[in-house]
């Protein structure tokens, strides 16, 4: 006798994992805007830091550093600081905190909040710290004090990237670009971690319990969608304040107050939620004025000509940043997504290639930013390895960006062709052909 139960469905089986895929068309538009953004921000980053080169070595490169030197800020609040460390400590803040924002934004309601596509970041990002470092501690074994720069190679500039991008008019499709993206603002996070846990000399409690109490109403403020800057931005001074008082890096305080400010919208509806709005309103400052400003009184480096070039280039310090953004950022991003497309079987998107891999790993080695900032951490600013340190960030970040370019060149008629695909739109419903499937918008992979 026959059941009149209906025949189990079969289980639905999950689509094949796409490395680089394209994800949806808002997360693309989305992540289009932020790297046209950034690169008008990195522009400005690299004619502040070839300013400082210039200046720095010619007769008049005293005024250079007196004027990265001049103190200025109240003492009585231990804020009398130089130039150049309000611009490393107060001004990437500003930076962090846009990272956070972007991150926090990410992975709840990003294409990232799928685990299987947040996977490949994130492990190219991890080895792309690992590697670099393993590889400045086996240059400098035995250097005499200079593993305390080991995280210096660690760090990748996305404002300096997306620059180079646009001077070699080279444009990425959109499976890279947010891949890009994605993976300099993981970076970003690794960094600031990194920066809290070994690079804090001396730690005040008492300071560093106070600034719970600012980010806390920055955060029920920004929780209940009150965003009023003349009440939201001194909180965030003084938790900035607090923060560097207790001995951590006062950039820190970015990141924190990023990760309180909500992403969803309050009515549960699509569309931009505070921590977009944010982001729209301080990336304009953090990458038109915080960096640049940053990059001028950093990149500020007295070379001494070709022998003063070559007797920075003797030192391990520079050796082993050199190495470890042109080596290990390409070995540890290129050879951890090979991993990760042999141990799960997955395939890179069809349009892609692993020479899209490899010039997007080069690409990464491009350290500038962080990179200088925890130099000045790890050597003190000012210092004859700090000199060492810039030049070694300078040379390792432009053979760098001279191999990434020579790479991803060979692809770009494959880039445009992939990009005008992606601008196709037949059925003129504002929705580019390839992001839909059956008249709707493509999610992106399950």
């Amino acid at each position: 006798m026959t059941s009149s139960q209906p025949a189990p469905r079969p289980p639905r089986r999950r689509a094949p994992l796409r490395l680089f895929a394209r994800g949806s068309f808002p997360e693309s538009s989305r992540v289009g805007e932020i790297l046209r953004a950034e690169t008008t921000g990195g522009m400005l980053l690299i004619a502040g830091a070839l300013v400082a080169i210039v200046w720095a070595n010619t007769p008049w490169s005293d005024a250079y550093t007196a004027l990265r030197d001049w103190t200025v800020g109240p003492a009585a609040l231990h804020l009398d600081l130089s130039l150049g460390a309000w611009a490393a400590d107060g001004l990437l803040a500003i930076f962090f905190f846009v990272a956070g924002l972007e991150l926090k934004r990410e992975f709840v309601a990003g294409d990232l909040r799928d685990v299987r596509r947040a996977a490949l970041p994130v492990v190219a990002a991890v080895a792309g710290m690992t590697v670099p470092a393993l590889v400045f501690v086996a240059v400098n074994l035995g250097a005499g004090g200079g593993l305390k720069g080991w995280a210096i190679p660690t760090a990748t500039d996305i404002a300096f990237a997306v620059a180079i991008l646009a001077v070699i008019s080279t444009h990425l499709p959109s499976g890279l670009r947010t891949f890009l993206l994605t993976l300099a603002v993981v970076d970003d996070l690794l960094a600031i971690t990194i920066i809290a846990v070994f690079y804090t000399s001396e730690l005040h409690l008492l300071y560093l319990a106070l600034a719970v109490v600012p980010i806390a109403v920055f955060g029920f403020l920004v929780q209940r969608r009150i965003h009023r800057g003349w009440l939201l931005m001194p909180l965030a001074f003084v938790a900035w304040t607090l923060v560097h008082a207790s001995g951590v890096h006062a950039t820190v305080a970015g990141v924190a107050l990023a990760f309180t400010v909500p992403v969803l919208r309050r009515d549960g509806q699509d569309g931009a939620g505070l921590a977009e709005h944010l982001e729209h309103v301080v990336r304009p400052v953090s990458a038109g004025i915080a960096v640049p400003v940053f990059a001028f009184f950093a990149a500020g480096v007295t070379v001494g000509g070709l022998h003063g070039l070559a007797q920075a280039l003797r030192d391990p310090i520079a050796l082993g940043i050199v190495a470890g953004l042109v080596v290990g950022k390409t070995v540890g991003i290129a050879g951890s997504t090979w991993a990760l497309a042999t141990f799960t079987r997955a395939d890179l998107d069809d349009e892609l290639s692993w020479t899209d891999v490899i010039g997007m790993s080069m690409l990464a080695g491009i350290g500038f930013t962080v990179s200088l900032l925890i130099g000045e951490l790890a050597y003190g600013t000012g210092s004859g390895r700090d000199d060492h340190v810039k030049v070694g960030v300078l040379i390792g970040s432009l053979v760098a960006t001279v191999c990434a370019a020579a790479v991803l060149r060979t692809r770009n008629r494959a880039y445009r062709r992939i990009c005008e695909m992606e601008e196709v739109d037949a059925d003129a419903d504002g929705i580019p052909d390839v992001f839909q499937r059956d008249g709707r918008e493509e999610p992106g992979p399950a």
